[in-house]
């Protein structure tokens, strides 16, 4: 097929195989992106909710685990809160504490700390290997910082514009994001999208491809070696997946969350603002039904996420999944269950090394 499983991407990011996984916030994941590492491909450490000492502390814990490259994402965006109907919004919410049986939101706003430039500072004393991004670029003070320290900068897109825009700003690598995908879409604007650019994996990589010079990884969806080759077909380097590790051995993901995922179908996701404000591919429950039925349009991001977070930490105390964030791409049938991570990279490189011959 003319196909190298072994690709530039790896080259360039030290790997033996062109996988990463994705960065998943609000995920204690020390231990799985340790293990990805370890087992040839891009551990990534979702740290966008961190703060800058809890940061630093898992930084050092996954050098204990591997001296293999490793990376952190952190979301790129305007963090400023909008209060403008915080109080209707809890109102609604203030039904969902009741059913929980948790305190009620008094009302006024709610201010969301912004700890992004000190995040970023510690990765940049930490010298991680890798920094990722959802949401936008790196401010370009950052990005000129750490490519200037011999950080490899990946952005998430969702467009052709937005590849092009990272391309610009001297990224290292574009993670093509499908509309497959779970948790957050990466668009740079939603009030151009409200919903975020929704555009199939399959019809986005090669656009993105023929725009950009740089390496493309592709998501969304992505759960097997089988995926990894069409991805590689359609000149893609390489493949980020978030979903296909949510149920590994190592994963820090909640257990209640571990099972919601292994019962559900590639008929079980919906994109919705309703938790954070900003529009992302999570399993249908009872938390986004409620708020769709309610009529109520989310606050914006962050604060929504905000808002919502007692109720998401009440619900997983509780191990009731019916109110927790429950993030998953389309390809839920093919997840495993307590599978260890690198057995999950193995499979998927023995079965693409067997596609190719």
């Amino acid at each position: 097929m003319g196909i190298q499983l072994t690709t530039e991407l790896c080259q360039a990011f030290n790997i033996r195989y062109p996988i990463f996984l994705a960065g998943m916030a609000g995920i204690p994941g020390v231990k799985l992106a340790a293990a990805v590492s370890n087992a040839g491909g891009l551990g990534t450490l979702g740290a966008a909710y961190m703060t800058p000492e809890a940061i630093r502390k898992a930084v050092h814990e996954m050098r204990e685990l591997t001296q293999a490259p490793f990376g952190v994402n952190l979301f790129s965006t305007r963090l400023t809160d909008d209060n403008t109907r915080v109080d209707e919004a809890q109102r609604e919410l203030n039904k969902i504490r009741d059913q929980l049986g948790i305190a009620q939101a008094l009302e006024g706003g709610v201010s969301t700390p912004n700890h992004f430039a000190e995040q970023f500072a510690v990765l940049l004393e930490e010298r991680v290997p890798v920094i990722s991004t959802a949401f936008g670029l790196l401010p370009e003070s950052c990005l000129q910082q750490a490519k200037a320290a011999g950080i490899r900068i990946v952005t998430m897109v969702t467009t052709v514009k937005e590849a092009m825009l990272a391309e610009q700003a001297g990224c290292d690598a574009i993670v093509a994001q499908g509309s497959e995908a779970g948790g957050h879409r990466g668009t740079f604007d939603i009030s151009e999208h409200p919903m975020g650019a929704n555009i199939g994996a399959m019809a986005l990589i090669p656009q993105i491809v023929d725009r950009v010079r740089i390496p493309v990884v592709a998501a969304g969806g992505i759960m097997d070696g089988r995926g990894l080759v069409a991805a590689l077909a359609l000149g893609a380097q390489g493949v980020q997946m978030g979903t296909r590790f949510l149920t590994a051995l190592e994963s820090g993901a909640h257990e209640a969350y571990k099972d919601a995922l292994l019962n559900s179908t590639e008929e079980s996701t919906v994109i919705t603002k309703a938790f954070s404000g900003r529009p992302a591919r999570g399993i249908v429950n009872a938390f986004i039904e409620h708020w769709h039925d309610s009529g109520v349009e989310p606050l914006p991001f962050p604060t929504q996420n905000t808002i919502t977070r007692d109720i998401r930490n009440a619900a997983a105390e509780q191990s009731n999944a019916a109110y927790m964030s429950l993030w998953a791409g389309q390809g839920t049938r093919m997840l495993t269950n307590r599978q260890k991570a690198e057995e999950i990279l193995a499979e998927i490189v023995g079965q693409a090394n067997a596609i190719l011959g």
